[in-house]
């Protein structure tokens, strides 16, 4: 029998991604069903060569020209820099620092998911040596260039001494981060966890989902009939976690592995429905008590259909679902993290997003996508996380004991 999660707060949470910085920017992308994507070639993120040569879209965070402050110089690199931009976002930092005070920094846990990490600083060196013959010069910190280097970064700038975990699971990675963090706090070896998600535009991403045929040349359309694939986007999402039965709540999150395919989903879906499964039992709920679905919704033709199955399955016919890929891309190890923030500021403020650039819904979704943007008062969200090799995560959002509607 499966345990129920015990009571964690969403305390704070923030996002940066094309949309802009901050919950403001995303909720009035939301309200007015804005998109941040725009074409690769205008974009100079170290592949702007190679970049002339491939017909995509993207979404790109602007402004991370800048290097990091110098007391963590040695960190700078174009994901540690999206990391900064999100610790700086709606007090984030500020929050942290003050749940720090309350509990020790021993005893404030990090989990980070991230699909590339800094990788982007390690292909500006190799280009440099294949153009110069010498490696640029490099900060005195060989962590810099390991997937390891968004936490080790991040737990620097916030001053935090508790557990500190790096999870890597393509993109799920940062959904599987507050199923970590959960179980931290549940073991009492933390009394708060900042949670979270970074992936930034690289070469090895915008080119190898194009060596996969994965890319579209076009805004991705999530369940559309004539959807062509994926855009690739860059962003950064956290929350901070305490145990507390009040406020905003994880409720529940189910995990599982495929096993089927190194990229493509077990076609039966076996693997989502554990993790749907799991997510509801942990959470004590039906699937008729979920008020909004956020779908994983990567604009792929196997991925959408897997999902649009599952969602046929479980939920009942009118149960509003929508995926925000095509106003962010597909941020990676960062797209379940914020997925979540998504899911927050529904509840929060009772403002579903729509499925921007869709316009023919597949049939099998017609029953539950959301084209436009919609009010609606809810009380319990499902997010979606399912990445290459089966990993899957599912998160259940509501509000906790006592909250009221928006």
């Amino acid at each position: 029998m499966t345990s129920r999660l015990c009571p964690v707060r969403v305390s704070a949470y923030t996002a940066v991604s094309a949309l802009g910085a901050g919950k403001p920017a995303h909720l009035d992308a939301v309200i007015h069903g804005r998109s941040g994507l725009s074409p690769l070639g205008r974009h100079d993120f170290g592949v702007a060569p190679l970049a002339q040569t491939l017909d995509t879209w993207v979404g790109r965070v602007q402004g991370l020209e800048d290097p990091l402050p110098d007391p963590w110089r040695h960190w700078d690199c174009r994901n540690n820099r999206l990391a900064w931009r999100g610790l700086q976002s709606d007090g984030f930092m500020n929050t942290v620092r003050r749940a720090t005070e309350r509990h020790g920094a021993h005893r404030v846990g990090l989990v980070l998911g991230t699909s590339t990490a800094s990788i982007g600083a390690t292909e500006d060196a190799y280009q440099q040596l294949a153009q110069c013959g010498e490696f640029p010069p490099q900060p005195d910190n060989p962590a810099l260039h390991t997937l390891h280097s968004l936490t080790g970064f991040v737990q620097e700038a916030l001053g935090l001494r508790g557990p500190a975990q790096t999870i890597s699971t393509a993109c799920s990675s940062s959904a599987k981060a507050f199923a970590s963090a959960e179980r931290l706090l549940r073991l009492g070896l933390a009394d708060a966890v900042v949670v979270g998600g970074v992936d930034s535009l690289c070469g090895s991403v915008v080119f190898g989902f194009h060596a996969l045929q994965l890319v579209s040349t076009e805004p991705c359309r999530p369940f559309d009939t004539q959807r062509r694939g994926i855009n690739i986007g860059e962003a950064t999402a956290f929350a901070l976690l305490e145990r507390a039965p009040d406020g905003l709540q994880l409720l529940g999150c189910g995990e599982s592995s495929d096993a089927h395919h190194l990229s493509a989903p077990d076609p039966g879906g076996q693997g989502t429905q554990a993790a749907l499964d799991m997510a509801l039992s942990r959470a004590g709920l039906p699937a008729s008590a979920i008020g909004y679905i956020h779908l994983h919704g990567t604009a792929t033709p196997q991925n959408d259909d897997v999902e649009a199955r599952l969602i046929a399955r479980c939920f009942e016919p009118g149960t509003p679902a929508s995926a925000t890929k095509g106003m962010t891309g597909h941020t990676l190890g960062a797209a379940g993290a914020l997925g979540a923030v998504f899911g927050l500021l529904a509840l929060e403020h009772g403002i579903l997003p729509g499925t921007t650039n869709t316009t023919s819904v597949e049939p099998g979704m017609r029953a539950y996508l959301r084209v436009e943007p919609s009010r609606a008062r809810v009380r319990h969200v499902v997010s979606n996380s399912f990445a290459f090799g089966g990993s899957n995560c599912v998160l259940v959002f509501g509000h906790g004991a006592g909250n009221r509607h928006p």
